[in-house]
Parts: C-alpha cells; structure tokens; sequence
C-alpha cells in the first residue's frame, strides 16, 4: 500500500499555531518548572504514529530501561551508544506491532474479561511471577497481553495444520534431536585417601589392586574388600549409565574400553577409579512413533512463526506507519 506521510510543519499551519502556543505556555511558567523536569518535557517528542495512535520517545526510553542497564553493565563508549541505539529501534518495532495488533483486536471486538484476568494472575503468580492486578499499571499490562494472545491465536494459529509427511520430512532432518546418546554398563573400585594419607600411598593401593585384577583377581571380591565407594556391596556395580553423566576424565577413560575390559586408575577429586566396562550400547535413534508427540509440537510453533511473520507484515503493509526515530 501506498503510504502518505504526515504533512511537514510548514504544509500545517494549524499544527505550528498551536505548538507556538504550548511553547509561549512553557515558557510562561518555565520560572516554576525545574529545570531538569522542563528539559526532560521538552525533550519529549513522537518517534512513531501507528494509524490514529502515537508513540512518544518517553515511552521507548522506559521499555528500554532495563535492557539499558544490563548494557551499561557490559559495554562503554561508542560501542555502548550503538547497542543502547539498537536496542531502542527494536524496542520501537515490537511496540509498534503491539499497536497494530491491539487496534484489530478493537476492530473485531476482541477483549479480555475480569474473569480471565484473575485466572492469568493466579496461573502467573503460581509460576512465581509477581503480578498484581490491584496495580492499574499491572493490570494493563496483562490484559495487554492475554488481548494479543487471543489475536494471535485468532489470526495465526487456528490457520496452522501439521501434516504427517511435515513431520516425517522434519524427522529425517533432524534425527540427530532425536538420538540416545551412548550407554554404558560398569563397574567399579573406588580408592579414596584416608586421615593422614599421603598421595603416594593411595596411589599405591589403587596400581596394587589394579595389578590383581590384571592377574585375574575377581572383581567383585576386590571391590567388596577394598573399594570406598557405596556400590562395594554390589561387586562394584554402577548398573547403566549414559553418555555426558560421567565426570570427564572417567568418560574419556571408558570411550577407549572394550566390553570386558579394565581401564588404568583414573583420578579425580572423588579418588582413584579402577573400572571396568561391563556393556557399551551404542547411540540410538529414538523412533518416528516415539517422538510423534513431541515433533508435532516443534513442527506447529515454527510454521506458526512463518505464518505470523507474514501475518505482521500484511498488517504493517495495510496501515499507516511513520517512523520519526
């Protein structure tokens, strides 16, 4: 659609007139008026106009103040204007797509009643999340929110399907999501140090056992006799464990074990590890059936994002928007 842009001051007369007027009345009590409360009024001015509706600098800057701290926490100098800058542009963006979106709820007749609002509250501060809709300021927000919230699902989410073969195609292109990682079945002894032991004398008592085991000493025996860890009543047995829930230095010891096999002592701040690799189940792909659930899911919040991009820009393009920043 073809935008027309709001009329300069000098095509609008009647706009300079009355803004003259304000200026002489500023000026007028200006003797009354702090000055860093006159400069703040002053600085003050539309960064966008969205149809009918405006949008004021003072209310991009307050959306923004957060996000400034934690910048100002990180960043200084010219790299810190840049981001401060960046941050306000998409702070004004998402603020402007606030607005279009709730004028069509307006438009459609689409509101939040009391009712669902006291159930929002609840569900929220049952999240942990302080909202109080006794503040008018809160209430606005979340009534603000569930409107949107309706809209969307009006407007982009009821037109959304998921097909099987979408979900199939997505399936095949993403299997690694949906692998198992490697399993293993151990053993082990486990050597801790003793009041007023040296090191060397752990170490020691772990290479002893360590060559027993080589000699063809039972394992379960040793461990029973010997080991320090709570498996000791069990032959040392740790049952099945995956993949990443090992401490590293004892995972890059079993990577290297055949089943069968019994590693050299490993040390870390928990002792000295003698283990054995009783089974090694190699990674597995969870099947199509399994993750069906979970995969339709994924597959309907990414179309439902596509769709609602081109949902926005429809409705950006049909407006009137112009960008004073």
């Amino acid at each position: 659609m073809l935008r027309t842009r709001i009329p300069s001051q000098q095509q609008r007369p009647s706009t300079t007139r009355a803004r003259g007027a304000l200026a002489s009345a500023v000026l007028a009590t200006a003797c009354f008026m702090p000055l860093a409360a006159e400069a703040a009024h002053l600085a003050d001015r539309i960064v966008a106009v969205v149809n009918s509706e405006v949008i004021m600098l003072s209310e991009v800057k307050a959306e923004t103040t957060a996000e400034g701290k934690r910048l100002q926490e990180r960043y200084r100098g010219p790299e810190l204007q840049r981001r401060l800058q960046l941050a306000e542009y998409m702070t004004l963006t998402r603020m402007i797509e606030r607005k279009l979106q709730m004028q069509l709820a307006k438009s459609k007749g689409m509101d939040v009643t009391d009712e669902e609002l006291v159930q929002a509250a609840r569900e929220l501060q049952r999240q942990g999340e302080k909202v109080d809709i006794a503040n008018p300021d809160d209430k606005r927000s979340l009534r603000e929110q569930l409107t949107m919230m309706k809209v969307i699902d009006r407007e982009v989410r009821s037109s959304v399907m998921v097909s099987e073969t979408e979900m199939k195609r997505y399936y095949e292109q993403h299997r690694s999501r949906f692998s198992l990682p490697e399993e293993y079945r151990l053993s082990q002894i486990l050597i801790r140090p003793r009041n007023g032991e040296q090191p060397a004398q752990t170490q020691a008592k772990a290479e002893a056992v360590h060559a027993a085991l080589k000699q063809g000493a039972d394992f379960a025996d040793l461990a029973l006799r010997h080991s320090d860890g709570a498996e000791a009543t069990r032959g040392g047995s740790l049952g099945i464990i995956r993949q990443g829930e090992l401490l590293p230095p004892i995972e890059r010891a079993v990577a290297a074990l055949q089943p069968g096999e019994i590693g050299e002592p490993v040390a870390t701040t928990e002792g000295i590890h003698i283990l054995r690799l009783d089974e090694k189940k190699p990674s597995q792909f969870r099947p199509f059936a399994e993750v069906k659930a979970e995969m339709q899911g994924v597959v309907f919040q990414q179309k439902s994002e596509d769709v609602y991009q081109l949902w926005m820009a429809n409705l950006k393009d049909k407006a009137y928007i112009e960008v004073k920043f």
